[in-house]
């Protein structure tokens, strides 16, 4: 091969990744992650997932092709599979409405948190993940909340921070490990005084 054939290979890739590239990250970013849909059938909350890469690899070439990956409904009776996906119009028309990081996001912006008051105003959700306190007093971290749940949960439990959280799930988890400094510093100035 000649060093012309070469260049024009070359020149080919880099416009192709120049020109391509963006398009597939783009649609593959905005795809990913979990959603909370309303399913057509039955007028209930759904968690599903759409085939971000698939959507990503039809965005090289036209607009992105949506399918889904996985749905919540599918768990339960495995012979919805082959359901039309009408969902899929909402997920089209308002992707970042129905992501569930988002729906928390915007859930969490003018709260405070439950055990200590503290406000938490936007989540950086790559540091500390901000929990909930559910009606029976427990803290639970989202990840134990499948997505069809969520619009449920946030009716029902309270905001509580990752400090608080880690906290009393260490009092619930060792109790025999707990000491009551109020108790102890109490029980030394009566004896100072006495």
């Amino acid at each position: 091969m000649s060093i012309e054939l070469y260049i024009i290979i070359f020149m080919v890739v880099l416009a192709a990744f120049y020109f391509v590239v963006p398009f597939v990250a783009r649609a593959y970013l905005k795809f990913r992650g979990e959603r909370v849909i309303t399913c057509p059938e039955t007028r209930k909350p759904a968690g599903v997932e759409v085939d971000s890469l698939h959507a990503a690899l039809t965005a090289a070439y036209t607009y992105p092709e949506l399918r889904l990956k996985s749905c919540s409904r599918w768990l339960e009776h495995p012979e919805l599979k082959d359901c039309g996906q009408a969902c899929l119009l909402q997920i089209e028309i308002g992707p970042k409405d129905c992501l569930v990081r988002n729906i928390l996001a915007s859930w969490y912006l003018d709260k405070h948190c439950a055990s200590c008051g503290r406000e938490f105003g936007e989540i950086q959700w790559p540091d500390h993940k901000p929990t909930l306190l559910s009606p029976e007093g427990i803290t639970v971290e989202w990840s134990q909340v499948p997505a069809e749940k969520v619009p449920y949960v946030l009716k029902t439990h309270f905001p509580v921070c990752w400090d608080c959280h880690i906290t009393e799930t260490f009092c619930r988890e060792y109790p025999e490990r707990i000491v009551d400094r109020s108790l102890v510093s109490t029980g030394i100035n009566r004896r100072q005084s006495a």
